[in-house]
């Protein structure tokens, strides 16, 4: 499935195919990006466990009805995968309770770092969930983690400053966009 495109990129499911699998694992093994993640996940360290990962995203997917996702980030001219795209509901304070609010969130590859995709793909679901009719989103930063606040401010997310209401009560810095009237 392909919830949308940009000028540059196809957001689209992850799938069970050898090249999807192999840039799962190759994003979550690396510790230059699992250091901003949060939610009890750990170093991918066995490419057994991209498999586990994509059909978890699936089910989550399946269990949204196509309104919310985690999803690749694919560049449209070289069909390499950026990164993942998140749009789903912010977990509680409580493991396996999930709040109303939703979030919008990037993991990327350090190749891809520096080219303006997270916030393009972001633009994109930020559009997307306005449309279907969403007040607001959120977006929660780990402290430290200025790449993913400065795309915070290009998407024109106002910064709520930092909040433990999410993830187990992890101190994230938080920002908010709301739907244009």
């Amino acid at each position: 499935m392909t919830p949308f495109e940009t000028e540059r990129l196809i957001v689209r499911d992850w799938t069970e195919e050898p090249a999807d699998l192999a840039r799962v694992f190759d994003i979550y093994s690396r510790p230059e990006v699992h250091r901003w993640l949060g939610g009890g996940t750990r170093v991918m360290d066995d490419p057994a466990l991209a498999v586990e990962r994509v059909r978890i995203w699936h089910a989550r997917n399946a269990g949204h009805g196509g309104r919310y996702g985690t999803w690749a980030i694919q560049v449209r001219d070289t069909g390499r995968i950026a990164g993942t795209l998140l749009l789903k509901p912010l977990p509680g304070r409580d493991k396996g309770v999930f709040s109303d609010d939703i979030e919008i969130g990037w993991h990327l590859h350090p190749d891809s770092w520096g080219n303006g995709y997270a916030t393009e793909a972001a633009r994109g679901a930020l559009e997307r969930a306005f449309a279907a009719g969403l007040p607001e989103v959120y977006a929660v930063v780990f402290p430290g983690n200025e790449a993913s606040v400065a795309v915070t401010r290009r998407l024109g997310m106002t910064p709520l400053g930092p909040r433990t209401d999410w993830y187990g009560g992890e101190e994230l810095e938080t920002f908010v966009l709301r739907r244009p009237s």
